[in-house]
């Protein structure tokens, strides 16, 4: 039986090992380098940083949904950006991802986002065509930028940008 609930700050190392998990299965394990009190800090208080879903099956945990909102200037409008949605593999085929993608889009609605978004892998075709029997479209003319490590370090500590 499936049971999805709101994750709180003491839910941080459950949370912690799903992440692991999709980084893994990412082909990226190495990658993480968040920790359970990162986690816990980011729960907590008033207005979180981020929010998530935890999916348990007969009482053991099955998957996450991560989130968090963004903002559309062109919309004017809050977004729930999805940032990792994860079932772990013994759990797949029983609508656990299916009703974390569901619920998501009602809190989506239900708090005046104008869209949900989330990326997916391009070599992750089974994600894809899971979203997109949702109606997701793939936005492929949109690339993500990303500064991270030295180079943020640099380009927070530069006078004047590059030319």
């Amino acid at each position: 039986m499936l049971t999805v609930r709101p994750a709180t700050p003491d839910d941080a190392e459950q949370i912690l090992a799903f992440i692991r998990e999709l980084a893994a299965y990412e082909r990226a394990p190495e990658a993480v380098r968040a920790t359970a009190q990162d986690l816990r800090s980011a729960l907590a208080g008033s207005d979180p940083r981020v929010q998530v879903l935890l999916a348990e099956w007969d009482r053991r945990p099955a998957g996450f949904a991560l989130y968090f909102r963004q903002f559309s200037t062109w919309e004017g409008k809050p977004v729930l950006y999805l940032e990792d949605l994860f079932v772990r593999p013994e759990f797949r085929g029983r609508g656990i991802g299916r009703d974390l993608l569901l619920r998501l889009a009602r809190i989506a609605r239900e708090t005046g986002c104008a869209r949900y978004q989330w990326q997916v892998l391009d070599w992750n075709r089974p994600a894809i065509e899971f979203y997109q029997a949702f109606g997701a479209k793939v936005l492929r003319e949109w690339l993500t930028c990303r500064v991270e490590g030295e180079d943020l370090a640099r380009l927070a500590g530069a006078g004047e940008a590059p030319r």
